[in-house]
């Protein structure tokens, strides 16, 4: 049998010729690139359920500083402990972070619709909450420390400490700008962690299927991934209905819309004698008697400058509040500020709002400006007869500074000389101590002020604050305009009138750096929160 032919291989001074020696270059090895992408994954995911549980509960409890303060430590604090538990995680340490993921997805992307459902049916609601939160951040805790000892034997100690915490950080640099500004307005927060939760799914399906390690599990985890997967999926499908069966639960009436806006949960519901929206779960109005809280809140004030042309609205998104000073043909202008624009938007395009409020704010005298009126107060140079103040109650930070001596100072020099402005100042009655402290901050501020209160059967007793640059109130300055039906003169001179349990009280001045408002208001309405 012939032998094959030897081959020569030519040799130079430095060995065999590259021609001969040059082996196939080994593909490339992606898998880091693959846990690396898992880490920026798993920060946004995690941070993402952070803010849904903060945002949710804020919607849900109230005052959003201590829910966001309380949720972010005890996240925070989980996410500790789940570091300190990693360390007894042994043998396939791919497998550990696969089941996580997985668990991590279910937890987290179940967390709001479960919220939702359970918090009109159990009283220890809180404790579910952060049960939920505090699961969570163990499960995210856990994840990091897991990948860190993956890829250890794939760069040098102090590469892979850099290059982890550069995903873990821009992970959360950008779960903090698209929750807000793409994931909430889009999608609403049940939808949110439900797309989350898949997201973690498939990160342990691309860890499950791209390591060739996994092969002997493969079988196992791939059955309860494909279920979560699916299980998710289908909850994402039917969000709306399950957001319509929990609104259901917790308002009385037929939910006939819903919306959530990045600034509050928009909700209007509708039965055989009534519209009411609600704000974050809080009433706003009830069609059958807002008509009694728009005319308390517009008509003293502008009874008494008969010669008012520009009249500035600062909140009053639902255009009510517009539609009585409309009733004053010698306005010229009204220019009226409220942050939400998709407060704006429903009642210039929903038939039935559009009645109740007669068209008010598609008026070619009415300007819609959708801004913060704290800045845009502070930076507007304009003159205005009167301003109407009618912002939500002062339940939390955000808005509390809406009440403070450093606003109504800047309101006060968008006041003409002569003019008046009225805020809206929430019961007498049940936050008696908050009523007063509106009214010592206008005086603080500079204003004299006029106190008054009127019934309206959704709220009960309502308070106003009439407020003005030392100048003396003539309610029979002009007429009242024809067809109203609440206010007179004669229940104008009522208004006034406090009786003992309603009579002035000391307050302290509510401050930018106190806030002693919010405080005032938590505590007086505390006893009649959920």
């Amino acid at each position: 049998m012939d032998k094959a032919p030897v081959r020569r291989v030519r040799r130079t001074a430095s060995g065999p010729s590259s021609a001969a020696t040059t082996l196939p270059a080994a593909p490339p090895d992606y898998r880091p690139a693959l846990l690396l992408g898992s880490v920026f994954v798993i920060a946004t995911c995690g941070l993402i359920y952070e803010l849904i549980a903060g945002t949710l509960a804020s919607y849900l409890l109230g005052d959003s500083v201590m829910q966001f303060s309380t949720i972010i430590g005890a996240y925070l604090f989980s996410m500790g402990i789940g570091s300190w538990l990693s360390r007894y995680l042994g043998g396939s340490l791919l497998r550990w972070f696969i089941q996580l993921e997985i668990l991590v997805g279910l937890v987290g992307g179940f967390s709001a619709p479960l919220l939702f459902l359970l918090f009109e049916h159990v009283s220890s609601f809180r404790l579910i909450l952060y049960g939920l939160v505090g699961l969570t951040g163990i499960l995210v805790g856990l994840e990091i420390p897991l990948l860190m000892r993956i890829l250890e034997n794939r760069f040098e100690f102090k590469d892979l400490v850099s290059r982890v915490f550069t995903f873990d950080y821009i992970g959360a640099l950008l779960a903090s700008l698209v929750f807000p500004l793409v994931l909430v307005p889009q999608l609403g927060l049940i939808r949110t962690s439900l797309l989350c939760g898949a997201l973690n799914v498939v990160v342990a399906g691309v860890a499950l299927y791209r390591f060739p390690e996994t092969r002997p599990f493969r079988r196992t985890l791939g059955g309860a991934l494909v279920a979560s997967l699916l299980a998710l999926t289908v909850a994402f499908g039917y969000a709306e209905r399950l957001q319509a069966y929990t609104e259901g639960l917790a308002f009385q009436d037929q939910v006939i819309y819903t919306k959530t806006t990045p600034y509050q949960r928009l909700v209007l519901t509708k039965n055989q004698r009534e519209l009411r929206l609600f704000l974050n779960g809080n009433l706003q109005f009830s069609s059958a008697d807002e008509y009694r809280y728009h005319e308390a809140l517009v008509h003293p004030a502008m009874q008494a400058l008969p010669q008012a042309r520009r009249v500035l609205v600062l909140g009053g998104g639902d255009g009510l509040a517009v539609r009585e000073l409309l009733k004053y043909p010698q306005l010229q202008h009204i220019d009226l500020v409220d942050l939400d624009a998709g407060m704006t938007h429903l009642f210039q395009h929903n038939q039935m709002l559009l009645e109740l409020n007669q068209r008010a704010l598609l008026n070619p005298k009415v300007r819609v400006t959708n801004a913060d009126a704290y800045q845009w107060v502070r930076q507007d140079t304009s003159r205005y007869d009167c301003i109407i103040v009618d912002f939500p109650d002062p339940g939390n930070y955000s808005i509390g500074k809406l009440y403070s001596v450093a606003f109504y100072r800047a309101l006060e020099q968008r006041l003409a000389p002569g003019g008046w402005a009225v805020v809206q100042s929430t019961s007498p009655y049940v936050a008696r101590r908050s009523f007063w402290c509106v009214a010592h901050t206008l005086e603080a501020a500079g204003f004299t002020t006029l106190p008054y209160h009127a019934y309206v059967p959704s709220f009960g007793e309502w308070g106003f604050i009439l407020a003005g640059r030392n100048r003396h109130w003539r309610p029979d300055a002009g007429p009242l305009p024809p067809g109203l039906r609440y206010v007179t003169p004669a229940t104008i001179r009522d208004m006034r009138f406090f009786p003992p349990d309603m009579n002035e009280v000391p307050t302290d001045v509510n401050q930018l750096n106190n806030q002693a408002l919010v405080r005032y208001f938590e505590e007086d309405w505390g006893p009649y929160a959920h």
